[in-house]
């Protein structure tokens, strides 16, 4: 790792931190990168095109200040090439030089967070319950009773996977579309959404304006908590397939009938009147 940030170190523009004063553009060659090999070989194509981004991100706060700061959350949350454990300590650090201000940057990554956040909630409603219902219908393996199974947990539980779920990468931008899907109330939505993510960008924030360009000491952790994440997420989603695959071969096997054969043909009918 260090010989990585030694390398990104030489090739970044100097003219940032003179701007800033107390910015080191070192602080944008996270591990999240990957590490140079020991070999001391030229870095891959994949971890220079980490640290363009990274270094556009630098850029692009350095230029626009808050407002970079609420254009890169905003499009992290629609399209992750970097994860806000990046862009958030690095607006802290930012914050931290002559011309910096700590509230406007944390105030902009939270505006920034929930202005995404409330584009994702509105594509699902645009799809809404009633298509994902006839969606559902067609779908093979699963069931209505999954969706009206799905549907119960959101009433029950849909306010805490909104708040907890800003805190899980790889959910945090998508738990959005299934609260829009299932017409979460969007007061209450924005709300849990501002919460969550105040919380989490603060935590981030906070790190870079307190460490500068130590903040990537926090890096071996996240990487460990991230992928201790994505290993949880792909058993529980191979247990739901394995669950349903078995299920299926049991009720083919036992000579049971498609619980949802009869409301199908009824979609079929009431699409060919239509037409």
């Amino acid at each position: 790792m260090e010989i990585l940030r030694r390398r990104c170190a030489k090739t970044v523009r100097s003219d940032h931190r003179r701007k800033r004063g107390v910015y080191d553009e070192r602080a944008a060659a996270p591990a999240r990168c990957g590490a140079a090999r020991a070999s001391g070989a030229g870095a891959s194509p994949r971890e220079e095109t980490c640290m363009n981004i990274v270094n556009w991100a630098v850029s692009t706060m350095d230029a626009l200040g808050p407002l970079g700061v609420f254009l890169l959350i905003l499009g992290e949350n629609l399209f992750p090439p970097i994860p806000s454990e990046v862009i958030l300590p690095l607006a802290g650090v930012s914050s931290a030089g002559p011309e910096g201000s700590y509230v406007l940057m944390l105030l902009a990554s939270i505006a920034g967070s929930v202005a995404g956040a409330l584009l994702l909630y509105g594509l699902g409603r645009l799809l809404g319950p009633e298509r994902l219902r006839t969606i559902v219908l067609r779908m093979p393996l699963v069931h209505l009773e999954d969706y009206d199974k799905t549907v119960a947990f959101m009433d029950r539980h849909g306010d805490k996977a909104i708040f907890f779920g800003r805190f899980v990468p790889g959910i945090r931008s998508l738990i959005s579309i299934p609260a829009g899907l299932y017409a979460m109330p969007l007061g209450m939505f924005t709300l849990l959404t501002a919460l969550g993510s105040g919380l989490w960008n603060t935590i981030f924030v906070t790190i870079g304006y307190v460490l500068g360009e130590n903040w990537t000491v926090i890096e071996p952790f996240m990487n460990t908590f991230s992928n201790g994440v994505y290993l949880l997420i792909a058993v529980v989603l191979i247990g739901i397939v394995v669950h349903i695959v078995l299920r299926e071969r049991r009720r083919i096997a036992r000579g049971l009938p498609d619980p949802d054969e009869a409301r199908l043909e009824a979609l079929e009918q009431e699409s060919a009147e239509d037409r």
